[in-house]
This record gives C-alpha cells, structure tokens and sequence, in this order.
C-alpha cells in the first residue's frame, strides 16, 4: 500500500470533470451495492439466492469482486483478470468493492485518496441508514451529517490552542498499580471517553462536587495524557481518590484489573452530572451499558420467562461443561458460543409459573442490546475455595479478531434462528456493520495470581501502541494478537445517532441553569422588598 497521500495520476484525473465524476460516480454505485448486497446479515441461505457477480473474463463467481471505475467491467484480482483488463483498455482505476481500496495502474499499487475515501464513507454510511428501520417505532435512524463550524463556533476555534490528538503518554507505577495504568491507558484510547472528556463535558473547575469526584480526575488525566508533556505521569490523585471510594482497593497490595475497571465505572457514573439509577444516560451507561436477555424454557409445558438485565461488560469461561479446554475452542467466539449455549436446570432450580410445578428446564443468554463499547473479561483466575491460597491462573492463550460481527449472538437474531425451519427465510432489517466491532485495547497479565504484571496495547486510528507503566513502544496489531489477552475493548465500527435522547449531563446543566435564573430572581425580589421596607420606614 502507498504511503503517500495521493497519487499523480489520480489529481490528472480529477482535473477533467467529466472523467471525475465518471470515476466517483462509479465508486459510490460498486460500494452501495455491495452494502446492499450484504444487508441481510444473519441469513446465509437467502445470501446464497443473491446471484453472486462473476469474472467478465473467467467467469469465476467472486466473493470480493474489483470493478473498474471507467466502465462496467468486473474482474477477479487472483487470477490477474481485473489488471489485464485496465492495461489492455487504457483505463487506470479499479476499486475494491467491499473495502473501498483504489487501485491505479499506472503506478502499480493501491493508492489513497482523501476524496476517494470520503465518497466510499458515505456511500457506506447513507446505504445503512436506509436500510436501519428499527431503532426507533416511529423514526428512521438519524442520517449522519459532517459537522461544519457555526460563525460563533468558528470564532472560538480562531483562539483555541490546538493539543495533540494522540495521547501516548505513560504512567508512573506508584507502588503495584500497574492494573490501574493499563485500565487508565485503555480509557483514555476509548474515542467515546476521549471525545466526552476533551470536549470538556466535565471540567473540574466547574465541577460543583467539593471532593472525591472521580469525574473530575478523568478530566485532570485525559488533560495530562493529551499535553505537551511527554514524560511519564502519575495519577496520585486518582489513585487517593480511587482508595476513598472503593475500600477493597486501597492499599498497595497488587489489585485485579478486572476489579478496578467495573469500581472505575461506578464511580465515573455516581459523579457525572444528571446521573440516575434507572435509564441512564450518562457517559459511562452511554458508552458501555448494554443489557442480557435470559430465557427459562420449561421442558414440559414449554412456558418461557424472559428476564432482561443490564450489562456493563461480558465475563466469559475459557473452561467448556467439562472442566476442560479444547485446543480448537480458544478463541473468542467459541467463548460467546458457550455463553449463548442453552443450559439445563434441575427439577429444584426452577418451578414453572404456567403449569405451576417443578421440572426441568433449559436457560440460554442473549444480548438484547449492543452497546458501543463492548468489554470481554476472560475468567483467567479461578478458585475453587475460599481460601485465596487455592487460587490459580488459567494460562491458556486465546485468539481473539481484530473485527468482530455480534449479530449471531444477539436475542433476535438467535430467536430467529429457531424459527428458520418451520416458517419463511428470516431477512434482517439491520446492516451488518451494524454489527461490526474494532478492537482498540487489550489487557494483558503476566506471570501468576500474586506476582503477575499488568500490561496493555492500544491503537490510534491504524497504529497499535504497547504501554507498560511508563515505557510506551510502538507495536503492531499482529503483536496484539498473539498477546495473552486478560480483557478485550471493542467499539462499534459505526454509531447509531438518535436525536431524540437528550444526554443527561445536557438535562441536568439546563435545569441547573433555569434554576440559578430563578434564584437570582428570587434574590433580586428580595433585594427590591428590602430597599422597600427602608424607604417605608424612613417615611
């Protein structure tokens, strides 16, 4: 892949405006068809009906075909077909039509464009919002917008002093704090933490909470890892403030990471402004909360109960029913599988609420909602007593993707499944990038349970970066991989946008300010009556 931004022979092109508009015109046609080629993302028999484009030269079915983007000529890349047909015709570009990918045959290479790539973003972007139906009853989903700067807003920008945009600073370990750095390095690289905070959503001047606002030290920290500075920081504040509020982590004795991260949540959550314990909407519940769907079936009557729980992250087995580990079963879908497999309970575990008696049932999980940052933690540390001697760590690697698609393991889509053979071919309303994950931050634990080490990649844009404490080095995403991964971060590749939620920190600084209006009027009332009664009794 060129690493220049551009290429000679692409801004030739674009100087013709007829030959420019052929070839973008023909790009957002390719892409749009192929995200609508792919919108049923949970029905492989309908998929197969769909008459799969073919070689013009070979006729080989193709399952990632290239287009030429001077005519309508379709061509396989394996077999050399679709560059023959560039060189024999005179023509220069040909697309990738599932990546977008550009490729110029004049200079022998994928090339980038920034035009290129903003035509591929949302021909992508618009198919899917006229493909997504349900995120509301009465509303389609919110048709996504480039944010151009208002008159006022452009103003404020002239005199704002630009920070960096990578924060590649790392962190002091203040006595066995390494699960706290590799959890704090992993929030800071979350792009919904990062936007919220650097948007000074929360600023700590203003904050209202006299102490102990763990909002406020998110807002110190995002503050010092995107500076100038780029020597190691340590979070001593966050560190005190973390003691107060969760005792069980205080004390410099080595802590779970795991532990401090849902401790770290609840506290972000209980200091953010417009906080609530039902339906809330706050940054943390905006970023990870998600909820778990669970299924009783009685195996005699056939009555199922459905429970609907809030989740903040998934925990997963990496043992099987047997205790054991099967060395084909190391990955992180077999992990999901086995989550999302039925389960029996026994005759004492369960009494059914139709037939009204005990039997035996089947219990299955399943992600009602997917929230925009998925959180894995896998089960390393198991102990079979309550003697926290007999505890030991699972070593066992797991392979992990770099994307990954949750549509098999959501309630509707597993649901649908079931019915497949007794009625019509089930056809998902919802894209599959709907669906679609990255992978942007790793947890990794070294060593044993008492005298391990917490370490973590993380990425920005398209570099992997490896943070341990204080050294940061730059890695890569193959590194990552095949690192012992403790937890996993992914976030939605694209974001539902719902106008009609009004985030609870706007809520709460709107009714905040109608009440200040009104109490600086009850003051001025005040103020007018005592100038009143003075001249009265003067009189």
């Amino acid at each position: 892949m060129s690493t220049s931004t551009t290429c000679s022979h692409i801004i030739a092109a674009f100087a013709d405006d007829e030959l420019r508009g052929t070839i973008l015109s023909k790009l957002k046609t390719v892409v749009t068809w192929n995200v609508n080629r792919f919108q049923s993302v949970r029905n492989p028999a309908k998929r197969r009906k769909v008459a799969a484009p073919a070689c013009s030269t070979c006729n080989l079915s193709l399952s990632r075909p290239f287009a030429c983007l001077h005519c309508v000529y379709a061509g396989c890349w394996v077999g050399g077909h679709i560059v023959d047909h560039l060189k024999d015709k005179d023509h220069t570009f040909c697309a990738d039509v599932k990546t977008g990918s550009v490729f110029c045959s004049e200079c022998d290479d994928f090339i980038y464009d920034a035009k290129l790539d903003e035509i591929y973003l949302s021909a992508v972007i618009l198919a899917e919002e006229k493909q997504t139906k349900f995120q509301d009853a009465k509303k389609p989903r919110e048709a996504y917008k480039l944010w151009t700067p208002t008159a006022k807003e452009a103003a404020a920008l002239e005199g704002a002093v630009a920070i960096p945009c990578q924060g590649r600073r790392g962190l002091l370990n203040l006595g066995q704090t390494c699960y706290l750095n590799a959890v704090l390095q992993c929030f800071a690289h979350n792009p919904l933490l990062r936007n919220y905070f650097l948007g000074d959503k929360h600023n700590s001047k203003q904050c209202k909470i006299e102490e102990n606002c763990t909002c406020c030290e998110m807002d110190k920290l995002f503050s010092e890892i995107f500076s100038d500075d780029m020597n190691p920081y340590g979070p001593i504040s966050l560190l005190a403030t973390t003691w107060k509020a969760s005792a069980e982590l205080s004390g410099y004795a080595q802590q779970d990471a795991h532990e401090f991260f849902m401790s770290a949540l609840n506290q972000i959550h209980s200091t953010s402004r417009g906080s609530t314990n039902v339906s809330c909407n706050c940054i943390i519940h905006s970023t990870f909360a998600g909820q778990l769907e669970s299924d009783v079936k009685c195996e005699r009557c056939g009555n199922v109960t459905t429970t609907v729980d809030p989740m903040l992250d998934i925990s997963l087995e990496l043992k099987g029913k047997g205790g054991e580990i099967a060395s084909g079963e190391n990955t992180l879908a077999a992990c999901l599988r086995r989550f999302t497999q039925p389960e029996k309970l026994g005759p004492k575990e369960y009494s059914c609420s139709k037939c009204g008696k005990s039997h035996e049932a089947s219990k299955r999980l399943s992600i009602r909602k997917l929230p925009p940052v998925l959180s894995f933690q896998f089960k390393r540390f198991e102990q079979k007593s309550k003697d926290k001697a007999s505890a030991r760590k699972i070593d066992a690697p797991i392979r992990f993707p770099a994307s990954l698609n949750m549509a098999p393991y959501t309630s509707l889509v597993m649901k649908e499944t079931e019915k497949e053979n007794s009625g019509p071919a089930f056809s998902y309303p919802g894209p599959e990038a709907m669906y679609e994950y990255d992978l942007f931050a790793v947890i990794n634990h070294e060593g044993q349970l008492n005298n391990g080490h917490y370490t973590n990649f993380a990425r920005f844009q398209d570099e992997w970066y490896r943070f341990d404490d204080d050294k940061v080095t730059h890695s890569s995403l193959g590194e990552c991989l095949r690192s012992a991964a403790y937890m996993c971060f992914y976030v939605k590749r694209h974001l539902d946008y719902k106008p009609y939620v009004t985030p609870s920190y706007v809520l709460t600084r709107e009714t905040e300010a109608v009440r200040e209006k009104e109490l600086e009027k009850e003051k001025e009332a005040a103020r007018m009556k005592e100038v009143e009664d003075a001249l009265l009794a003067t009189v």
